[in-house]
């Protein structure tokens, strides 16, 4: 296992050389989601609490990590890469455990990569470093452990307790990193409680539910410490689960066949979008469904999954590009199929470790990684440079003053925070995207008055700013610049 894993990872870095910008071939990521985690979890680290001091709206995991990524480096995304990187390879090694189910050892090693590269290519996977990509290894593990149970285990016992909190375990991971792809853990539990249920045993299913809740409850236990000791419960509730639950979704008018229709264009737009996956997704479900041998339950468990977590993440009506990434994990079971064919074509089992084996392996992985430099959405952008990209240069404008404090403004983190090295000092350190009726001060009132009080010594706007920035700042640099099909242009203010 230990030359495999080193396989897997050179792979993993392979791709992400190239799929992500948060690699050394990119001069930053420049994605303002992933930027706002890192300040997040820089000021996390530097005692700021986030929800109160320094306002976004995902979960604590999420920033725990960004906040690990910046130990590893302060002003660039090298700590971002590494760890992209590591939950890469937990995604790959999960693959391989998932495929050693339906195919055998050879085909698995040299499968489970390329189920991995045809993610990183697709559209959803964006930039790099979405929070969805960081739940990616919690929904391939709990696919691994519930499929070995319904395979291996179903007929003749129930699941056992150690897999149960295991899998609440890695539903309380999602929860606290972005709980819109709970769905698949409330399915992945009904379907075991089920299960206990044709065992006969009802007294038992119930207990199961508890020690899944039990799992569950451990990763919060961190964070209930965390803000309980800072008397500062209620500000994680409102920040997380109040701002996401009752401010966020956007489900629109419309009964019930408006909602299913709604839903079915998202899929079809999503399948059109990201096909590198969705062709190999669409083709396990078929496959896992009609797949011989197998009891009925077991058929549906993956079908079931899918359903579910698609529900969850878009049942509220609002849809991003990224959004979609949790569902390529189920590419995973077309290249099981693929597996299956190249069995019957090709004879042995048996996976050694010889040059040729590993030179089949990495002829695989070169040619997806040829895919991934065609068709990744990022590789325009290796062509920036320091030089060409305006950030830069806003950056050392920024540096020219000792200990800089910073607002962004009119956008998400723009990225100078990071590049300057800068801790948020104010709670609304970037606007957000939500209207948030603030208790006290709505945040745009709150940007206008750290404005009028020149409490930072810079602000970055994007396209548009208050006329009372000019009573305490002078612009001292703009540059337009476009992306996404969208123009914009920014401006830095600095304190006269």
């Amino acid at each position: 296992m230990k030359k495999r894993s080193i396989l897997f990872s050179i792979s993993v870095i392979v791709f992400l050389l190239l799929a992500t910008r948060s690699s050394f071939l990119y001069i930053c990521n420049n994605w303002d989601d992933i930027n706002s985690y890192f300040s997040v979890g820089k000021a996390l680290f530097n005692g700021r609490m986030p929800y109160r001091d320094v306002f976004d709206q995902k979960g604590m995991y999420l920033y725990f990590f960004y906040g690990l990524a910046y130990m590893v480096s302060h002003s660039t995304y090298v700590g971002v890469f590494l760890l992209e990187i590591i939950f890469g390879v937990f995604d790959v090694i999960g693959f391989y455990k998932i495929l050693k189910l339906y195919v055998s050892d050879k085909y698995a090693t040299i499968l489970a990569p390329l189920s991995y590269a045809v993610i990183v290519v697709s559209r959803s996977f964006w930039w790099g470093g979405a929070a969805e990509e960081i739940c990616l290894p919690f929904y391939i593990w709990g696919m691994f452990i519930i499929l070995n149970y319904f395979r291996n285990e179903y007929s003749n016992k129930t699941m056992g307790s150690c897999s149960l909190l295991l899998g609440g375990v890695l539903a309380g991971m999602v929860a606290n990193i972005k709980f819109t792809g709970l769905g698949f853990f409330f399915a992945w539990m009904a379907l075991v409680w089920v299960s206990f249920l044709v065992h006969g045993d009802f007294v038992k299913s119930i207990k199961a539910c508890f020690i899944f809740l039990f799992g569950m409850f451990i990763p919060f236990i961190s964070w209930i410490l965390y803000f309980g000791a800072q008397g500062s419960l209620y500000e994680w509730y409102w920040g997380y689960v109040y701002i996401n639950v009752f401010l966020y979704p956007n489900s629109g008018d419309g009964g019930a066949i408006q909602k299913l229709y709604t839903l079915a264009k998202i899929l079809y737009w999503l399948i059109r979008e990201n096909y590198q996956y969705f062709a190999f997704a669409i083709a396990g479900l078929v496959f896992v469904l009609f797949e011989k041998g197998q009891k009925i339950i077991s058929r549906f468990v993956v079908p079931v999954l899918f359903g579910f977590l698609f529900l969850g993440i878009f049942i509220g009506g609002r849809t991003l590009p990224y959004y979609s990434l949790p569902l390529s994990v189920f590419s995973v079971f077309g290249f099981a199929f693929v597996g299956k064919i190249l069995e019957k074509i090709f004879k042995g089992e048996a996976f050694e470790f010889s040059r040729k084996n590993v030179g089949i392996y990495l002829v695989f992985t070169a040619v997806f990684t040829c895919m991934i430099y065609a068709q990744s959405m990022n590789i325009p952008f290796m062509r920036e440079t320091k030089d060409s990209y305006f950030m830069f240069r806003f950056r050392d404008e920024v540096l020219a003053e000792k200990n800089p404090t910073l607002l962004n403004i009119g956008c998400l983190d723009a990225g100078l925070y990071t590049l300057a090295d800068i801790v948020p000092s104010c709670r609304w350190f970037q606007t957000q995207t939500l209207d948030i009726p603030e208790k006290e001060n709505n945040p745009y009132s709150e940007q206008e008055r750290y404005i009028k009080e020149g409490l930072t010594e810079f602000v970055l706007a994007r396209d548009t700013y208050p006329e009372v920035i000019f009573e305490n700042y002078e612009l001292i640099d703009q540059a337009s610049y476009s992306y996404s099909g969208y123009d914009f242009t920014y401006y830095l203010f600095k304190k006269k």
